[in-house]
């Protein structure tokens, strides 16, 4: 198996902290799956109402879903995760680039991304973070859970940038994990009561560095990678176990073979 060479050695290099072990520990529990976005009764879509109501963000609909124009555009994919084998939370992603300029951020800030997608530039766009109630309580941690499958989608695709469209109370949660960074003040989202701000994680070497000598449990193996995001791997609702651990002892290993090496010479 692969690890990714940016960023874990430097996680490899600093001990996992109590936070990232434990962690680790539950993701040794979890598996994802792509989930398929045409099927009426998905239970993300369901899963997606659930919360939804309980916030009181959308009316009742006798369906019990939320569906909207963004899942169906070609760049669109969405992913479940699972602890136990129970559905706990979902993301939805967009690649957004030049070819299929379509996602979330793009609906409410075109005149931003629109002229960086011009020059040529691509960007993950996760949108429709969802967590079953109980599974929320019962692992606080579920957004770093969920969020890993942003991490993974946006060194599959060598994305320019992570992008977050969030409340203004949810900004200082990305700019401490992600190091995300204003790219436009708040704005009104269509059919949302609540403004919403652009943020961005640039993506560059030294910055994912960081975040895995911080968050060991966000390393992935390339086979991960490829089995949730690759055209030929990945099978509509096909479990794949999370990596973390695994990538995080390859990196371990690897890290001390090079220092051996050193040593040696």
């Amino acid at each position: 198996m692969r690890t990714d060479e940016d960023g874990s050695a430097a996680a490899a290099s600093v001990p996992a902290t109590r936070f990232a072990g434990t962690l680790m520990d539950v993701l040794d529990r979890v598996e994802y799956s792509r989930v398929p976005m045409d099927v009426a009764d998905n239970p993300v879509y369901r899963l997606r109402y659930e919360a939804y109501r309980r916030e009181e963000f959308v009316p009742f609909n006798d369906a019990g879903v939320v569906v909207d124009d963004l899942d169906d555009t070609p760049n669109a994919s969405c992913f479940a995760v699972h602890i136990d084998g129970e559905l706990v939370s979902s993301l939805r992603l967009h690649h957004l680039s030049s070819r299929h300029p379509y996602s979330p951020s793009m609906k409410v800030f075109p005149d931003v991304l629109g002229p960086m997608l011009e020059q040529g530039q691509h960007f993950i766009d996760p949108s429709r973070f969802t967590a079953d109630y109980e599974a929320s309580l019962a692992y606080p941690a579920l957004p770093f859970l969920t969020l890993r499958i942003a991490v993974m989608a946006t060194i599959y695709y060598r994305a320019d940038n992570c992008l977050a469209l969030v409340r203004p109370e949810h900004a200082p949660f990305y700019k401490r994990v992600f190091g995300s960074e204003e790219m436009a003040g708040i704005r009104p989202y269509p059919g949302l009561a609540f403004p919403v701000g652009l943020y961005g994680a640039r993506v560059e070497s030294s910055r994912y560095q960081s975040i895995f000598s911080r968050f060991a449990f966000f390393l992935s193996t390339v086979e991960e990678r490829e089995k949730l995001f690759g055209a030929k791997e990945h099978a509509p609702g096909r479990m794949i176990p999370a990596s973390s651990r695994t990538a995080y002892e390859l990196a371990i290993a690897a890290n001390a073979g090079a220092m051996g090496r050193v040593a040696a010479e």
